[in-house]
């Protein structure tokens, strides 16, 4: 006879071990974030975050390499690929077995891990490498200026640890760039030579916002930089904008403001499965027709590699069949 004892339903299994369980961490998480090689897709870089979630009290994931984040339940599905039902079963299932042959996963307390903040960063001037890299995308002064982008000598970054000592990290390299609002405050700061860790972001911020004018076509991007190869090309009668990040959707609340004041919203993410998947989310879930502009990865690699007349070109057309 199976004693009770030994049934758990799923609110009885620690969210933490889940995740351990399953991503087969080796350490216990107790607060802080950690970043792993996708589960879902192989990669170089590790893109898979780890993280606990301050306002929901629970860890959740975000893999960037496949576009999929969630909660310990999210996570077991697109793993094994199965439903809600069949999950919690799995689950349910799988700790049991645990607990037959290891000692009980005990509750975690969780501490109060701070998270690196960037605490200070100093503006330089442009230099010979800061042209070079720009004017590779077509992207010349006026328009860095028109999107508040500026050279940053270095940046600080600064977190109290668990037992009160404050640990900084000063980064002074080339090609570090700030992006920031009409504001003058700081949002986001650009390493394209990092390729472990391009962005630093710094607070929430729909790129672009601040410079519409309020045009016929709004296209959203994935990015600043294709945002501002986008305005490059001179479309009539269309302007953009950028989400942080593909896999940052941007709030419901603004979609349907910007659906009723354009004629036209369409999205153009990058050419790869990420950035198909994102637009797919937008199209499934605001009803947002897309682009593929295929070629190269994103607007900004075309721009470089085939020039702005031959882009604007195939790009016009795409946006025609759309509207």
């Amino acid at each position: 006879m199976i004693s009770t004892k030994d049934i758990y339903g799923i609110k009885d299994i620690p969210i933490e071990w889940i995740f351990e369980y399953y991503l087969n961490l080796s350490e216990k998480l107790d607060g802080q974030d950690i970043k792993i090689s996708s589960v879902f897709k192989s990669e170089k870089t590790p893109s898979m975050c780890v993280y606990y979630d301050v306002h929901n009290s629970e860890y959740r994931f975000k893999d960037f390499s496949s576009g999929y984040q969630g909660n310990s339940i999210n996570l077991v599905m697109h793993l094994f690929n199965i439903e809600y039902r069949d999950c919690v079963l799995k689950i349910e299932n799988d700790y049991a077995d645990f607990i037959k042959y290891n000692v009980s996963h005990t509750a975690t307390e969780i501490k109060a891990y701070d998270r690196f903040k960037v605490t200070d960063f100093q503006i330089r001037h442009w230099n010979n490498l800061d042209e070079s890299f720009w004017k590779g995308f077509k992207i010349n002064s006026n328009l860095l200026t028109y999107y508040n982008v500026s050279p940053l000598e270095y940046f600080t970054m600064t977190k109290e640890e668990p037992d009160g000592t404050e640990s900084v990290i000063t980064t002074k390299r080339n090609y570090l760039y700030g992006y920031f609002r009409n504001d003058g405050s700081l949002y986001k700061i650009y390493l394209p030579k990092t390729p472990d860790k391009k962005f630093v972001k710094v607070e929430n911020y729909i790129q672009g916002i601040d410079q519409l004018v309020g045009k016929d076509y709004l296209i959203i991007t994935s990015s600043l930089k294709d945002l501002m190869c986008f305005t490059r090309l001179s479309i009539k009668n269309t302007e953009s904008i950028a989400p942080d990040s593909e896999n940052s959707m941007i709030a419901e609340s603004v979609i349907i403001k910007l659906k009723t004041k354009y004629k036209k919203v369409i999205v153009l993410f990058d050419n790869d499965e990420a950035g198909i998947k994102a637009m797919l989310r937008y199209k499934e879930r605001y009803d947002l027709d897309f682009i593929n502009l295929g070629f190269e990865k994103d607007l900004s690699d075309t721009v470089k590699a085939y020039g702005v007349d031959f882009t604007r070109d195939v790009l016009l057309k795409l946006i025609k069949k759309v509207l």
